[in-house]
């Protein structure tokens, strides 16, 4: 049988005509090669076009070359990643054979993640290349971020609140919220510092001098600050009002009727704010999202397609084989179950591990970002080495940019619908530390070149970060950044203002 496309209907680059006459009454229009800023937002995003590079030569399932095609993957370090995959039946079976073990569970499945979250990305870039440019990049981005966003939910549906006289709050007794908010801006941060310091480390050893376009820093750079203004926003909340709260105002350790802004009211304000300010935040994305798509001409369009030309081994990718579109199908289909379940077995191996000395802090900020966002770092590095410093500096701050505006918002509302108090009120430490982070990004992104030497300081900086927070101590309630002493305000007594002062008269009277 002769070689048939992978996506047999879609028009290439190359081949306008030719594709239409073939298309068998699938998208004939589509080959419409222009399209003005006037043009219908939703059409022109599907109506670009197919890059020729994505085309397979093939159709349906074959084994031996879907093995052939995984093995390989996209560059030799994700070549090397694909021999840990003995590692991902391993932690399944020691899950249930060797329950006794966590640490043994959590080993295996954590190293296990790193192989399933390469062939996810894997299969996203190559889904990707049988997309339009832009559409390709952002949809690879989000398919990379699958694996964070199945890990918050799986960690906010395993949470649970702390019992009513049980000691505890921590993430050692079923309290994960400190560990998800923690993740959170440890993912940020990987992304900022180490994805991309390691993305300018390589590609200063290839090229002196990088050179990257105004239009993906200034954007990505301006879309964090405004992230992190959001998620900032709950936590310099609470710090400013933590000490307004009722309880130990008086001599007599009494809190009057009339004095309503308790410890308790304080924190059901924080969690209102935190979920309109996630909904306002997935907005934000939304409008990111559109911006990008409203046409095949957007503004990172011209960049892609520049960043094109200049890849390095160019030719050599062009010429290796190709997942079909089946074949891409079932490559994302089990990278992703493999994911979702070596997550959970993560999960639920947490508490063990904080027994067992791992802070709270270094987990969330340091641990889960790193497997989580595996993939996406090999990808973006790679391209930085050749010489695609575009397309990999999107690859650093897309992902950031969605953490913020939408995975972390989102978390918030899937709580919200589970009855669960995550909220947006972070540790002042660690929020501080992604605005520094972001803050320092910009200053090396504002003059649109890259070195070495910068991306070392930046991977210098994570360091230091990764230093800090193992010796961050672990948050003794529900929410990180919560009311130090909250079980004392239980003991307090609510009298009237009136018997107050007269009490006070009755002590001053006979002292």
């Amino acid at each position: 049988m002769g070689p048939v496309k992978a996506i047999d209907t879609m028009p290439t680059h190359n081949s306008h005509a030719s594709a239409d006459s073939n298309a068998h009454g699938h998208g004939s229009h589509d080959t419409t090669n222009a399209s003005n800023e006037n043009t219908a937002l939703l059409p022109s995003f599907l109506r670009g076009e197919i890059q020729h590079e994505g085309e397979s030569g093939r159709h349906g399932f074959h084994l031996r070359h879907f093995c052939s095609v995984t093995y390989k993957s996209s560059n030799i370090v994700s070549q090397y990643v694909n021999f840990l995959w003995p590692f991902v039946p391993l932690a399944i079976i020691f899950r249930y054979a060797l329950p006794s073990h966590p640490l043994l569970i959590f080993g295996f499945a954590y190293v296990g993640m790193i192989p399933s979250a390469n062939l996810l990305g894997f299969a996203g870039q190559e889904f990707a290349k049988k997309m339009p440019k832009v559409a390709g990049t952002l949809i690879e981005t989000t398919l990379g971020s699958l694996v964070e966003i199945i890990l918050f939910i799986v960690l906010i549906v395993k949470h649970r609140e702390p019992v009513e006289g049980e000691e505890g709050g921590n993430g050692d007794e079923g309290n994960l919220i400190p560990i998800i908010q923690a993740a959170i801006l440890g993912s940020i941060l990987t992304n900022l510092l180490l994805c991309l310091g390691l993305c300018f480390f390589v590609g200063g050893l290839q090229k002196t001098t990088q050179k990257f376009h105004s239009a993906i820093s200034e954007t990505g750079n301006g879309l964090l600050l405004v992230a992190a203004f959001g998620l900032l926003i709950p936590s310099a909340f609470y710090s400013a009002l933590k000490g307004e709260t009722t309880f130990g105002k008086n001599s007599l350790g009494f809190v009057t009727l009339e004095d309503k802004f308790t410890p308790e009211t304080l924190q059901k304000d924080i969690l209102k704010i935190s979920q309109v300010t996630s909904i306002v935040l997935i907005i934000a994305f939304g409008c990111y999202l559109l911006f990008n798509a409203k046409s095949q001409h957007s503004v990172f369009h011209e960049v892609i397609e520049m960043d094109e030309h200049r890849d390095l081994d160019r030719e050599e990718d062009q010429a290796r084989m190709r997942y079909t579109g089946t074949e891409t199908t079932i490559a994302l289909t089990i990278s992703l179950t493999l994911a979702t379940l070596l997550l959970i077995h993560l999960a639920e191996q947490i508490e063990p591990v904080v027994h067992a000395g791992i802070p709270d802090q270094f987990l969330g900020l340091i641990l889960l970002p790193l497997v989580e966002k595996a993939a996406e770092h090999l990808t973006a590095i790679d391209e930085a080495y050749d010489g695609v410093i575009n397309v990999a500096l999107f690859h650093c701050l897309g992902p950031s940019i969605q953490t913020a505006l939408f995975n972390g918002p989102l978390v918030v509302i899937v709580g919200w619908i589970l009855g669960k108090p995550m909220d947006l009120n972070f540790e002042i430490f660690m929020i501080v530390l992604v605005v520094l982070g972001i803050v320092v990004v910009g200053n090396f992104l504002r003059d649109g070149e890259s070195n070495w030497l910068e991306g070392a300081l930046l991977v210098i900086v994570y360091v230091i970060i990764a230093i800090a927070s193992w010796y961050y101590p672990n948050p003794d309630v529900a929410t990180s950044n919560g009311i130090e002493g909250s079980a004392v305000s239980r003991n307090n007594i609510t009298i009237d203002k009136a018997l107050l002062k007269n009490l006070l008269t009755m002590v001053n009277q006979n002292p």
